[in-house]
């Protein structure tokens, strides 16, 4: 981590002196604005980088890996539920609620999966619920819930919300999988 912060303070640090020399630089005749505008466009590059740096120092100082956990959502089939919302909970707190498009359904029922929630949790035992809300067999309304209990180590927690079609019982599953 230091090492890293040490790398954007040189960056800034270069940004720094580069303009300062371009500001005190002589007015220079009309061929040389060419390399002016290079050096100009070097020097953008170099703050989008830095920008992009600095958005991973604030990611990773804002949810370090020993208090994050991280909720995700997929549908495998995807025919007997059509999903509306899903609500999390975390220790009795919610802590996501997300309605989705038809655009947003297609993507995860090619396959695709979606992360819900992002945040920090101390050490220790911890409840998740998960509250599914969405068409089922027959068109017919449908709200059902998945719990799952779990111990938050110093490492970071990954959950799936995994939607499944039971085709012998024609109901959908809802299975709650950590990683």
């Amino acid at each position: 981590m230091k090492r890293f912060i040490h790398s954007i303070i040189a960056v800034l640090g270069f940004a720094l002196i580069a303009v300062a020399a371009i500001a005190a630089e002589p007015a220079k005749p009309r061929g040389d604005f060419q390399s002016l505008d290079t050096r100009i466009q070097a020097l953008k590059k170099d703050a989008l980088d830095l920008n992009r740096d600095l958005f991973v120092l604030e990611e990773e100082l804002l949810f370090p890996a020993s208090t994050q956990v991280a909720v995700f959502v997929s549908i495998d089939v995807g025919v007997l539920f059509d999903l509306d919302t899903v609500q999390i909970k975390l220790d009795n707190a919610v802590v996501s609620n997300y309605l989705y498009t038809e655009r947003e359904l297609k993507a995860l029922q090619r396959g695709g999966v979606q992360r819900l929630y992002l945040g920090n949790l101390k050490s220790g035992k911890h409840e998740l619920v998960a509250v599914f809300t969405g068409a089922g067999p027959r068109w017919r309304d449908y709200r059902r819930g998945a719990t799952l209990n779990f111990e938050k180590g110093t490492a970071p927690k990954y959950i799936e919300l995994q939607i499944k079609d039971a085709q012998r019982k024609q109901q959908p599953e809802f299975v709650v999988k950590e990683w």
